[in-house]
Order: C-alpha cells, then structure tokens, then sequence
C-alpha cells in the first residue's frame, strides 16, 4: 500500500533514507570516515513535508513502513527501499506511483538527480526509460561525489 506520508514522520523518512544510502553507498560514503548527517537529512525531510510543492509518499507491508518515494516540481526528488524489501518490487510500484503524481501535476518532462557512482540505481532508472542528461551537480556532503541528471518523458 501506498499512503500520503504524515507531517509527523520525518523520523521514519529518515530511518528509511539511512538504512538504504548506508547500505548502497558504502563505496561512496563509508561510514567510518563520513557518517549519515542524520540532522541535516532529518531537516531536509521535515522541510519536504512541511513545503505545499513536495508530495512524500510510504509504501506500507504488514503496517510497517518499508520504503518512501517524493516528487516535487518536475522531479522525482527521492526513491527509498529498506534493503530487506529491495529486489520485491517495492521500489518499481513506488517509481511508477511517483510519475504517475508527476504526470498528474502536468509534468511532460520529468527530471532526477543520481549519484554517478550509484550503478544500481543507474540501471533501475534506464531500465525505466529514464536517459542520462550532461548535467552534473556537486554533492553537499563529504566527500562530495558527483550526481548525474535523468530525464524521461511522460
């Protein structure tokens, strides 16, 4: 089941959000030498769900939040599984939910933000239809990798 995400979780965003990027990113960001910002994220997660612009969704098994996906403009700001549900299809609803939200705001163009050395979510995304665009942003946190922009028609 996928739900509207209350303005009180914030802390289970936040949960979701760790588990998976320390899990994925451990070649990226390893944890003995740049931990998760749990504050900053944390923030980041009450503003998301406090601005009128972003819509956060969870996806619910057993009464328990296992995965979380936002939209926001003409982006598909986050996508979040907890690793034990990753690979069950979990995270595909959840991407098809969020352009469906997308298209559903008049997005006719949507847009993503990937860590480049992110390959498993790479193929997730060009499996999708998604196609890597030239743009590159610098990652705020150390030790500041590098994000690549997707696009997909809608």
């Amino acid at each position: 089941m996928i739900r509207r995400a209350r303005s009180d979780e914030a802390e289970t965003l936040l949960q979701i959000q760790r588990d998976a990027a320390v899990a994925a990113f451990a070649h990226i960001f390893p944890q003995h030498l740049y931990p998760f910002p749990s504050c900053d994220i944390r923030e980041l997660w009450r503003k998301a769900l406090a601005d009128p612009d972003v819509e956060v969704y969870v996806a619910e098994a057993d009464r328990l939040v296992i995965g979380s996906v936002s939209v926001g403009g003409e982006f598909l700001r986050t996508l979040y599984v907890l690793p034990p549900h990753q690979s069950t299809g979990v995270g595909s609803a959840l991407h098809e939910f969020a352009l469906e939200r997308l298209r559903t705001r008049g997005v006719q163009r949507a847009k993503l933000w990937t860590l480049e050395q992110n390959w498993p979510a790479r193929r997730f995304y060009e499996r999708r239809g998604w196609s890597l665009t030239p743009e590159v942003r610098v990652v705020p946190f150390p030790p500041n990798p590098i994000d690549v922009r997707y696009t997909r028609e809608l």
